[in-house]
């Protein structure tokens, strides 16, 4: 099974670039995650809600909708950082990408561990930009916040398709399709990957950004 893909590229600040990918996994999360399921056997069930909570972000013009789960955001911010760490250490302009892919388990035979098979991915392609002054960086703020504005409302359109999920498993099935760690939501099953670049020559995303800080300023 070929898994779905969406990429988003993107140029930031170094300090926006933490609250860029959250906002986009958050997002993805909150249509990819369900209440926790009740089983009253096993072909029979009930699922629980999920709540929503606004999230404003501090240095990007956006304001976002994440699933009300401390332990789901913890452990999304924990590899978020790992990931914006490493992009900022590197010399000159950053640049890497980070993924959150969904996939299923396929049960094995005894003494095997089951096969992960992924069935959608979103992707984060990220470059790292430095601005001069306060003026550029409130227009670079206003600009990223426009653009996540747009992706996050493409976002919310992919989930409307008919698109392929796992089938609602079983009581017994029910760790290979959705992660059950989490005391008050379920997400399917999700893993992130990152890796980081160092910056290339005359990169066209992070000129262009440039380019469109610097005209918006002399408008």
């Amino acid at each position: 099974m070929n898994a779905r893909s969406q990429i988003f590229e993107l140029t930031v600040e170094g300090r926006q670039a933490d609250e860029a990918v959250a906002s986009i996994f958050h997002t993805v999360l909150f249509h990819r995650s369900l209440g926790k399921f009740l089983y009253n056997n096993e072909g029979s069930y009930s699922i629980g809600t999920v709540g929503y909570t606004d999230v404003d972000c501090d240095f990007i013009d956006l304001t976002y909708v994440c699933c009300t789960s401390a332990a789901l955001d913890q452990m999304l911010k924990k590899e978020i950082s790992c990931f914006s760490e490493q992009l900022r250490g590197n010399e000159g302009t950053g640049m890497g990408q980070i993924s959150l892919e969904f996939f299923q388990k396929k049960p094995s035979r005894w003494l095997f561990q089951p096969e992960c098979i992924p069935w959608e991915v979103w992707t984060v392609r990220l470059e790292l930009i430095t601005l001069n002054n306060e003026g550029q960086r409130q227009v670079c703020r206003e600009k990223v916040g426009e653009l996540l504005t747009d992706k996050i409302l493409y976002i919310a359109e992919v989930m409307n398709r008919h698109d392929y999920l796992p089938k609602m498993p079983s009581q017994s099935e029910l760790g290979l399709i959705f992660d059950t760690n989490f005391p008050d939501v379920q997400p399917y099953l999700f893993k992130v990957n990152y890796s980081v670049s160092g910056p290339s020559a005359g990169s066209s995303v992070g000129s262009t950004m440039k380019k469109l800080i610097k005209e918006t300023l002399t408008l």
